[in-house]
């Protein structure tokens, strides 16, 4: 008895082995189908089955997109449920670039508070883009908040001079919304003040920041482009 008891663990435990193989079967069809095809150097990060249309999702650092269980086509786009209008796409997106807010190195931002500042949030933003300058019009009518601004260099190649002197005024909150809101630029810094430009910017490429102004909120998402004060307002209320 003791000796069909083992066997039949034995079995189980083959069996068990053989339906783990079996399920990893076609992820790993699909990565060596389509890595080849994506060019030089890109790597699958993952290959793993969805729960919706039979599709396999395929992520390459925090870029999804969709294939068959073949890997013969791809499907490049937003999965959304029509029933619920869920969008699984930006869900799974959201997740894959979440940042731990508390780790931002917030001594080289600019802080306002406005109000009692209780709702927070952190910004990247270019003196030179225009939809920044947009997004600090919507943030001059809110209040109960504090922004920490990062400013981000990656428009023009004055964007880290207009930036070290405004770091580098007496007050750098001020001299920003000068800048931004009205137009008016910051004096010239004196040679021996250093901004933290390099230091942001290198954060901002670890962080996959490609676009200005991307907002971040205290939960670690993230949205990236200006959005307008009801749609600031409500993501706010969601944190609470």
């Amino acid at each position: 008895m003791m000796k069909l008891t083992r066997l039949a663990a034995i079995g189980l435990l083959s069996l068990a082995a053989g339906m783990a193989l079996a399920e990893s079967a076609p992820e790993a069809a699909i990565r060596k189908a389509i890595e080849p095809r994506l060019g030089d150097g890109v790597k699958i990060d993952s290959v793993t089955k969805t729960p919706y249309g039979g599709l396999y999702e395929v992520r390459v650092g925090s870029d999804v997109f969709y294939t068959d269980p073949k890997g013969e086509y791809l499907f490049i786009g937003r999965v959304v449920d029509t029933k619920t209008f869920t969008d699984h796409t930006k869900a799974r997106v959201d997740e894959l670039t979440k940042i731990k807010f508390s780790e931002l190195p917030f001594d080289s931002a600019l802080k306002t508070v406005k109000g009692n500042g209780k709702r927070v949030i952190a910004v990247f933003e270019d003196p030179n883009c225009g939809y920044c300058k947009r997004f600090r019009q919507t943030l001059s009518q809110m209040d109960n908040l504090t922004v920490y601004t990062f400013m981000y260099n990656i428009l023009a190649e004055d964007s880290a001079v207009k930036s070290r002197n405004i770091w580098c005024s007496a007050d750098r909150a001020k001299a920003w919304d000068d800048w931004m809101l009205k137009g008016k630029a910051a004096d010239a810094a004196p040679a021996n003040c250093t901004a933290p430009n390099d230091k942001i910017l290198a954060l901002g490429q670890k962080l996959k920041i490609t676009g200005t102004p991307t907002i971040f909120f205290t939960d670690g998402t993230r949205v990236p482009g200006a959005i307008d004060r009801a749609a600031l307002e409500n993501k706010l209320a969601s944190l609470k």
